[in-house]
This record gives C-alpha cells, structure tokens and sequence, in this order.
C-alpha cells in the first residue's frame, strides 16, 4: 500500500505541475492584449472556454448530466464564479496596475491559505511535519515581494500599484475558496471524472460570461480590428491551455492528493509565471528572485517527503 501512495503522489505531483505550467500563462494574456479592459479580457477568455468545454461534453452529454443533482449544480456555479470570472477579474486588474510579478507573488500565497486550512483533514499530517515547508513558501513569497514590488513602485503611481495589489488580494481569496471547495466536491462525486468536471465547470463558467460579455461588447466597442484580433487570440489560446488542459490537469491532481498537500501544487503556478514574465520582459531573474524559487521548490519537495506516510484518495480506473 505504501509503494501504492507513493506512486499516486508521484502522479498528483507531475499534475500539478502541469497545471501550473498552463495556469501561468494567463498572468501574460493582458500583457498581450492590453488594450483589452478586465471585464472584456473575462469575457472573452471565458466565453471561448464555455464553447470548447461544451463541444467536449456534448457527446457524454447524457451519460454525465444525470451524475448530478441540484446540490452539484449550484455548486458548480460558485466555483465557476470564485475561480474563473471573479478570480481573472481581479487578476487582470492587478496585472495591469501591479505588474505580473506584484500579482504572481500575492497569487502564490495560495499554498499557504489552502495548505493551513487541509490541515484539518482526517489524513494531513500533524502540523510539525507540514508547518516548515509551509513557512520556508511564506518566507519565499515574502522575499519575492520585497524584490518585485520594490521595482514595481520606481516605474508605477503608488495609488494604481495600490489598487493593483488590493485586486491581487482580492483574487488570491477567491482562488482559496475555489481550491478549497473544488477538492471537497471532487470528494463528494467519485462518479464524475475529473476531466467531465473540469468540463462542466467550464460549460456553467461560458453561461456567466455570456451575461459579462453584453456590457464589455459596449464598451469596447471603439477598438480597432488588430485589437480585436489580439483578443481573440488571447482569449481562445488561454481558453485551451489554462482552462481545458490546466484545469483537467489540476483536477486529476484534486483527486490525488491530500487538501494541505493540493495547495502547495499551486507553487507551480507562481514559477512559471514568473519565467514567462522574464521571457516576455526579456531578462532574467535577480538572486533574490532565484533564492526565492528554489526556496519554493524545496518547500513542495518537503511537503511531498511529509506526505508520503498519509492516506492518499484511490483513483477510479475509469478517470
């Protein structure tokens, strides 16, 4: 049983590092269309998402929909607000006034947030085992926003750095409460996959969008075609990679691992965004910001090494 748990946390492990490597492309979407105003950016990336996870879903369509009752289904429409159209509303406007390092910093606290409240499940290990590694992420995250936002502030108005980073703060609650809530119904439904929940997620997320896109039509409705042309793209390519492969990465993950354990998979996230970032800035990272991240990465590590003697959730052969 215990080589078992360990090659199940191997897996969960490789997922959530997929998952990050999709999700950190989406702190560059509004640096690619930047034109593109929060709500549109919502929009369009979520519109997109619904279309596609539709056309997936539609030919299991009448196998999957009965798995769930009215109970599912309202909770599906919370997790589709509090993890895509809240979340990336709050995250682009950080972006735009934080910066993508700013935002990426405050967004990789979600770790700790999701890992200190996992500690009260019946297989975490006790608290002297996961509060170090918890801590040494804390302390990472902190030294990177002592770097990032120091740099930040010599080239921005500190009144639209401020309000930038208040919406980091606002997206880093609302993702908590979506990683949090995402595990515990993934828990509740085994007879759903965790990519047709991923799926049905992105259906009721493209129904919400569809309201958000009236009002951002309208009010974009003076942009150019090349801006409109770089929407789409960003849209639709964040759409596949973060919403569709990312989200059925982090799912699959869900399933795999522990709560206290899931949250520090979202270090993940955090890395490759800040290496994208430096792609698309075109330089590299300062020594703290190297400290910083391998600090991270010995926290997931050691966090595995906590886990590998708790229970572990058992996959369905079918998902």
């Amino acid at each position: 049983m215990q080589g078992l748990n360990t090659r199940l946390v191997g897996v969960g492990v490789g997922c959530g590092l997929g998952a990050g490597a999709m999700w950190g492309l989406v702190f560059l979407a509004p640096k690619f269309a930047p034109d593109a105003s929060p709500m549109l950016m919502s929009a369009g990336r979520y519109l997109a998402y619904g279309l596609l996870a539709a056309a997936l879903l539609a030919p299991r369509w009448i196998k999957v929909a009965p798995l769930l009752d009215a109970k599912a289904w309202r909770a599906l429409a919370w997790l589709s607000l509090a993890g895509n159209i809240v979340y990336y509303l709050f995250l682009v406007v950080g972006v735009h006034f934080a910066g993508v390092a700013a935002s990426a910093l405050i967004v990789g606290m979600v770790p700790v947030l999701v890992a200190v409240w996992g500690l009260k499940d019946r297989d975490a290990p006790p608290l002297r085992k996961v509060g170090p590694p918890i801590l040494l992420a804390a302390l990472a995250v902190g030294l990177i926003g002592w770097e990032s936002l120091s740099r930040e502030a010599l080239n921005r108005d500190v009144g639209q750095v401020l309000i930038g980073l208040g919406c980091a703060l606002a997206a880093l609650v609302s993702w908590s409460a979506y990683a949090i809530g995402n595990s515990r119904w993934m828990a509740r439904l085994p007879q759903v996959s965790a990519h047709d929940w991923s799926l049905l997620t992105g259906v009721v997320t493209g129904g919400f969008a569809v309201l958000l896109a009236v009002p951002a039509v309208v009010e974009a409705s003076g942009q150019s075609g090349d801006q409109w042309a770089r929407l789409a793209a960003a849209s639709m390519g964040v759409a596949i990679l973060a919403s569709i492969v990312g989200n059925a990465f982090w799912n699959q993950a869900s399933r795999l691992l522990p709560l206290s354990m899931l949250g520090q998979m979202i270090v993940f996230e955090t890395l490759f965004a800040f290496a994208y970032g430096y792609l698309w800035e075109g330089r590299g990272p300062t020594v703290i910001e190297i400290v910083a991240m391998v600090m991270m990465v010995v926290s997931v590590l050691w966090c595995v090494r906590a886990h590998r003697t708790s229970a572990v959730a058992v996959v369905d052969g079918d998902h």
